[in-house]
């Protein structure tokens, strides 16, 4: 996305930075108009006296002033020793939908370690990476869903989870409550929402959702109206070596939850899955599947709860995932890898990915499977090209000719092979769900028949006399009978045996 010459756009950075971009704007005369400025270092006193353009506030006042003025597109220039007010701001841009340009300040510039810190803060536009413009977010009915409402949200320390939090804060809950196993991560969202919502009501839950009747204590101390639940294991190689520990966390954490959110009454829950539960051949994917079945069984006749599932790809800047990687890769001085070249994923952004889970929960009717609109599949090898010109640098891959030592503006890609349990090409819906538009743009839906009763409790005892098994033979033979697709390529290519 271009900044159009005269469209008005925040500038965000230091007061010298901000003031060196404001100057340079000046000096080209044709440039986009500037709404204002935002400064990370507020309390500079050379910040004093400052006039035109108006000072408009601080990191966390970027979305109300994107919204209030109608900004679409911010210069950010912070240096590169500022990395955590570098990701605070990312985020903040990210969340109000607002286009980011990246202008390095003169000390970087003249200093490779600099430059280099620089590229790996990864100040890019991650809707141009994607290849299609943001969704934004409908205000009229997630405030009808959120405001006066009591919400629990697991895994509320992810990316996913915490994002989640930071968008239902916004609209005025009757209390937040952020249930959470990892004490740092929960620290930190909880710090980040005091700050920001100080009167809102909060409580961070330090808990492990896979303790059942802990969870349920907590659910009927805590009486939510609204659940997400998005804790879960991702990493599919690491699940591949752990298939016991996803069994458990993915499967009966879910399970846990979900019986809780019925026994108390709670009016919508809403799990959140993975293309990679659609015809899975991974571990992480197979245990998420059955996840997806216990839920969708629980919509049966009386049923005061309207349980609902959530499906999308690939999340942009989540923790450990391809970009975060790949900055770290360019800080380094690369090289970048890749897995396969022809590997493609569906990707988005961690704002617009929890603003349509959101919007799936005002329409949940209960046993949905919603499907977000992720646009087509990106090729892998386009992305880390994309995401290395993004950073003003040209991509050469490790087949290409020999790099010239004086090519100080390449970066190599090597191609590493694709790990256990990942699969080429990525799946959104099995070929008998036949996805439906709904009421909210970018969120497709399928509504199919109930899982039998009969199977489901076999699944259940199944999965229940493999809890705490360490074999992973024993433990994968088990998931592949309620899971058929996994036992295709084995796991790390050798076939796996037959359930007993």
């Amino acid at each position: 996305m271009a900044v159009a010459s005269g469209s008005p756009v925040l500038v965000v950075g230091t007061v010298s930075s901000a003031r060196s971009v404001l100057a340079q704007l000046s000096a080209a005369g044709s440039g986009p108009g500037v709404a204002g400025v935002i400064l990370v270092d507020a309390g500079d006193r050379s910040a004093q006296g400052w006039q035109d353009p108006p000072l408009l506030g601080s990191i966390e006042d970027i979305p109300d002033v994107a919204r209030q003025l109608g900004v679409t597109a911010a210069l950010v220039s912070i240096p590169a020793a500022m990395g955590g007010a570098a990701r605070n701001v990312r985020e903040a841009l990210a969340r109000a939908g607002v286009a980011e340009r990246f202008v390095p300040t003169i000390g970087d510039v003249l200093s490779d370690s600099g430059r280099r810190a620089a590229l790996g803060a990864g100040a890019v536009d991650l809707q141009e990476l994607v290849g299609r413009p943001a969704r934004r977010l409908d205000e009229k009915p997630v405030r009808e869903l959120i405001e006066g409402r009591r919400v629990l949200i697991t895994g509320a320390g992810g990316s996913i989870g915490s994002e989640l939090a930071l968008r239902c804060a916004a609209f005025n809950p009757a209390a937040l409550h952020l249930m959470e196993r990892a004490e740092n991560p929960l620290f930190e969202i909880d710090r980040k929402l005091a700050a920001r919502h100080p009167r809102m009501e909060r409580r961070a839950v330090l808990h492990d959702v896979v303790d059942e009747p802990g969870t349920l204590r907590r659910l009927m101390s805590l009486r939510p109206d609204v659940v997400f639940h998005a804790a879960a294991h991702k990493h599919v190689p690491m699940m591949e070596d752990h298939p016991g520990a996803a069994v458990v966390n993915n499967f009966f954490g879910t399970k846990s939850v979900a019986d809780a959110a019925a026994a108390v009454g709670v009016d919508r829950f809403v799990m959140i899955s993975t293309d990679k539960a659609v015809n899975p051949t991974s571990v992480m994917g197979a245990t998420k599947r059955l996840a997806e079945v216990y839920v969708r069984s629980l919509n049966g006749p009386g049923s005061g709860t309207r349980f609902s599932l959530v499906r999308f790809g690939n999340v942009l800047g989540s923790a450990c995932s391809v970009l975060p990687i790949w900055s770290a890769q360019l800080a380094e001085g690369g090289p970048l890898t890749v897995t396969r070249r022809e590997m493609t994923r569906y990707f988005m952004t961690i704002p617009e990915a929890a603003s349509l889970v959101i919007h799936a929960a005002t329409i949940s009717q209960g046993g949905s499977v919603f499907v977000l609109d992720m646009g087509e599949p990106v090729r892998i090898a386009d992305l880390a090209e994309r995401f290395v010109r993004a950073h003003g640098l040209e991509p050469l891959w490790d087949d290409a000719e020999a790099i010239d030592p004086g090519q100080a503006e390449r970066v190599r890609i090597a191609v590493t092979g694709i790990r256990p349990g990942e699969k080429l090409h990525e799946e959104l819906a099995y070929a008998a769900e036949e996805l439906q538009p709904t009421t909210v743009d970018g969120v497709r839906s399928w509504f199919g028949p109930q899982p039998a009763a009969a199977d489901v409790a076999r699944m259940v005892a199944d999965m229940s006399s493999i809890r705490g098994v360490e074999a992973p033979d024993v433990v994968l033979a088990m998931l592949r009978r309620h899971v058929p697709e996994l036992g295709k390529g084995g796991r790390n290519g050798i076939p796996l045996p037959e359930a007993a």
